[in-house]
């Protein structure tokens, strides 16, 4: 395996037996990954079990000790999955995944995060999922498994070890709806539409003809959302608009 950025380590933990082919020994499906873990024998131990890419189908085609490292290499390689780590140095997981947005929403080529962890706890594993990660696993897991899981995030399906599935559930369920915007709330559906547009810098004649209404119109709208909001011009609406993410 070339290691782009050979930090102080490689992958897990012992190796059992090799993992079985996720594929049912055809050899046809492939996935790219990358391991993040802060321990070189943990990396070393993942490496041995599921990187023997003839018979797992799993190419490891880069490794991380820590949050900087993780981004070099997974910028670099870009890779189908990566078994992320949740306690990492430099910011830990959650970090890692932040600096991955753009990767991850890549819609041609995404970059999809398994969490590898050998913590259990919610705040973990809400924290994780919350930043884009498809599945969180413990690593206990076998590594028939733990290739299945890799397969089945490159396919876009969410895996957890089952008693996580539960934090999961129980977490976003039991969130609360999302704050109702008292002043956004005040404006009618047509006034917000000028209220995008004017934030997005389009002059009255054009919100009108992308509206299909008068000038005239656009002109008391904007008057209206204005005295709704107290606001005092479009430059302060602008702003309004931006901090909401209407824009």
């Amino acid at each position: 395996m070339s290691d782009p950025t050979e930090a102080d380590g490689t992958a897990a933990g012992e190796a059992a037996e090799p993992a079985q082919p996720a594929n049912g020994g055809t050899g046809e499906r492939r996935v790219r990954v990358v391991l993040v873990d802060d321990h070189r024998m943990f990396r070393t131990g993942v490496q041995a079990e599921i990187g023997q890419t003839a018979v797992t189908g799993v190419e490891v085609v880069g490794e991380a000790a820590d949050v900087d490292q993780a981004v070099t290499v997974i910028t670099a390689t870009r890779p189908e999955v990566v078994l992320l780590d949740v306690h990492l140095p430099g910011g830990g997981g959650v970090e890692v995944l932040r600096r991955c947005a753009p990767l991850m929403s890549d819609t041609d080529r995404p970059v999809r995060f398994l969490a590898l962890s050998v913590s259990d706890a919610a705040e973990d594993v809400i924290g994780v999922i919350r930043g884009g990660a498809r599945g969180y696993v413990t690593k206990t897991i076998t590594g028939t498994d733990l290739v299945d899981s890799v397969f089945r995030v490159q396919e876009g399906d969410a895996v957890f070890s089952p008693r996580l599935a539960g934090f999961v559930l129980d977490a976003f369920a039991s969130t609360d709806a999302p704050p109702v915007d008292e002043d956004l709330d005040r404006l009618t559906q047509r006034e917000r539409e000028v209220l995008r547009l004017i934030a997005r810098g389009y002059a009255y004649k054009e919100i009108a003809k992308q509206l299909y209404i008068s000038v005239k119109t656009v002109e008391s709208h904007v008057s209206a959302v204005l005295r709704k909001l107290q606001l005092s011009n479009r430059h302060e609406l602008t702003r309004w608009a931006t901090a909401r993410r209407l824009v």
